[in-house]
């Protein structure tokens, strides 16, 4: 049995048992899985997408037993609370400018169990691949095989992540930065999967597409907590 089999069996007695409809409600709202939206410098639009997460939270409740917030929380790499958020998104269309106190912190944070999610909205690549080899000097972004558990722990995506939007027509990729042997970030790139976790009317995609985007997000995330 392949090691993405085995992730999807642990996955499935975890998360695809109905959602806890039943479950007390009363939780402490500070124990809550959330979102954190990493706000940056350098002129770009961090702040893109503004319905993807909430979107992408209220899958994660109707889907899942996990308990988690309506909203994202925004935040610098540089704010007190990064610690207290072991999932990290960042996106946009421009520029991503980290300080060196910022690139130091991020290192850190990522060394010690957090995890972030880049997804270029069109854009930001060359910028945040800059950042990135700040960050790790001595890693590379490689290319995750199809095969690996981020694409089958809840939903299977066989050929990698999926086509969201155009862009420059290139084959969507996922791409992996790997620390003792953990994925530390995920990069999804030429794919926009936050353009199709927009409400429906913002990029009038087809709710296959939408739902493709959906899927893979709740993929992401979970993988995140197994990892």
């Amino acid at each position: 049995m392949s090691f993405a089999k085995v992730v999807l069996i642990v996955c499935a007695v975890a998360f695809l048992l109905p959602p806890a409809t039943a479950a007390p409600r009363d939780v402490d709202p500070d124990s809550r899985f959330t979102i954190g939206r990493v706000k940056y410098g350098g002129g770009g639009d961090w702040y893109s997408d503004p319905t993807s997460l909430p979107n992408l939270l209220e899958a994660l409740r109707e889907r899942t037993h996990l308990e988690v917030t309506e909203r994202e929380t925004n935040l610098s790499v540089g704010d007190e609370a990064l610690f207290r958020h072991p999932f990290l998104y960042l996106t946009g269309h421009g520029a991503v400018k980290f300080t060196d106190d910022e690139v130091a912190r991020l290192r850190d944070y990522l060394e010690r169990g957090g995890f972030l999610w880049a997804d270029d909205n069109y854009g930001m690549d060359p910028h945040f691949r800059a950042q990135m080899n700040r960050v790790f000097p001595d890693r590379r972004w490689v290319d995750l095989p199809f095969d690996h558990p981020i694409y089958h722990c809840f939903y299977d995506f066989e050929s990698g992540p999926p086509k969201i939007h155009e862009h420059d027509g290139k084959h969507p990729q996922g791409l992996g930065m790997f620390d003792r042997g953990r994925l530390v970030a995920f990069y999804t790139y030429e794919s926009d999967i936050g353009d199709g976790l927009e409400d429906a009317t913002v990029h009038d995609d087809p709710a296959e597409v939408r739902e493709s985007a959906l899927r893979m997000a709740i993929n992401v995330v979970l993988y995140s907590m197994m990892n």
